[in-house]
């Protein structure tokens, strides 16, 4: 029986708070400041094993190899790993941060994924992510994309190579499915940006479009939906910011979409039996909604059939937010319990909940084992963090050779580890 599986990205040894991504602006509040590697890792796994204990099935991702050695010799440096590292650091230091992004943390830009039902040929579909907008996020696509061949080889799965860069797709993180179970035919929903905003739109309608071609979609149940410019500019870099779906409920602040109106009329029309429950302005500001990422939740269905919220622990701290959600719970509404979770070092450069996971329906035998979490794997996991993830990183540390082969042995012993 199919279900859905979130993939969480395992928050590489390299987690720092260089403000690589424009429009973020939890990112860039927090540049230079003094990242914890292990402390973030932590964080992470301790999110999977809570909704694991909610009965939610658990998979993960692994960190990218950081710093990118091969990447930076495609730019003219050359030697040794450590040689090339050396280089690209003294001639452009800025450019060298790049290459020591651990931005691959946020599975929800891995892909964008169709599960079975909703696909031509009746395999879940996955497209990896260009993310081609922001440079250091341009440097995953290759080894995401290998690394979703692997966990993604069974014949139910077709997994399909990033979109041409020149039309930004940034993932899962602007597109969102509501059906009224795992099992039904869904409707897809593809949000964009608008160029000419005071920040850049890193969803592209065609790379949407495209994706949507690509998977074999139903036309007839498939939107693609213009995200509002003063979202954008007031730093929804993505469309996970400010909206969230989950089987037949969209959650979603007012100020989401540039056309709510039609937005409504269109889901109406095709899926009468969808709830949207539309937070106000009036209560929540999106300014509030931003900082507190109360849209950038996971959204699940629990075992017993009702939904719940796992929220950062800054909605909590939020007065505005925290009011709203308990007005929310203490409702008739499908959503029935609301959680919070400690991913502070995260939140910090910019990802939430929803940004630490990839969402895939299917079936969890057709999955490579190694990619699923149990216990005995957290504790295993938790063990290698532990031991080989940097504890601190601050703004000079990323030029020292020592930390360069320090992440790159800690990402050995992880692959050891699991026996990749």
């Amino acid at each position: 029986m199919i279900t859905e599986i979130n993939f969480d990205g395992l928050i590489g040894p390299t987690h720092n708070y260089a403000a690589l991504s424009f429009g973020n602006l939890a990112s860039a509040a927090n540049a230079g400041n003094i990242s914890r590697p292990r402390e973030a890792a932590l964080q992470g796994l301790a999110k999977m094993r809570f909704a694991m204990g909610l009965g939610l099935p658990q998979a993960y991702l692994l960190p990218l190899e950081r710093p990118d050695a091969n990447w930076l010799r495609s730019l003219g440096f050359a030697g040794s790993d450590a040689q090339v590292c050396a280089a690209a650091h003294a001639a452009d230091p800025r450019l060298f941060a790049q290459a020591c992004s651990a931005s691959a943390m946020w599975t929800a830009n891995a892909a964008t994924v169709s599960p079975a039902p909703d696909t031509r040929d009746g395999r879940a579909h996955l497209s990896v992510a260009n993310l081609s907008r922001m440079t250091h996020r341009s440097i995953e696509p290759a080894q995401t994309e290998a690394q979703l061949r692997l966990a993604f080889a069974h014949p139910a799965f077709a997994v399909h190579a990033a979109v041409p860069a020149c039309f930004g797709d940034e993932g899962a993180a602007n597109h969102m499915r509501l059906a009224a179970s795992h099992e039904a035919p869904g409707l897809e929903i593809f949000v964009y940006g608008e160029e000419g905003g005071r920040f850049p739109a890193r969803q592209n309608r065609r790379a949407s479009e495209a994706v949507a071609r690509r998977h074999g979609l139903d036309a007839a149940r498939t939107l693609f939906v213009a995200q509002s410019a003063a979202a954008i500019d007031a730093g929804a870099f993505h469309n996970d910011v400010v909206a969230v779906a989950n089987g037949h409920l969209l959650f979603a602040h007012e100020q989401a979409f540039a056309d709510p109106a039609a937005l409504k009329a269109d889901l109406a029309r095709l899926m009468p039996e969808a709830v949207y429950v539309e937070v106000p302005s009036a209560a929540v500001s999106l300014a509030d909604a931003i900082r507190s990422y109360l849209f950038n939740s996971q959204l699940v269905t629990l075992p017993d059939g009702g939904m719940a919220l796992i929220l950062p622990n800054e909605a909590r701290d939020c007065a505005p937010v925290k009011a709203w959600l308990e007005t929310l719970v203490a409702g008739n509404g499908p959503i029935r319990a609301v959680h919070f979770v400690e991913v502070r070092e995260s939140m910090r450069n910019g990802g939430g909940p929803a940004c630490l996971r990839l969402r895939v329906v299917a079936e969890p035998d057709t999955i490579d084992p190694r990619f699923r979490l149990s216990e005995a794997r957290a504790d295993q996991l938790e063990a290698v963090i532990g031991q080989y993830w940097p504890a601190e990183i601050g703004p000079d540390d990323l030029g020292n050779p020592a930390l360069w082969e320090a992440a790159w042995a800690a990402r050995r012993e992880l692959l050891k580890a699991l026996e990749f």
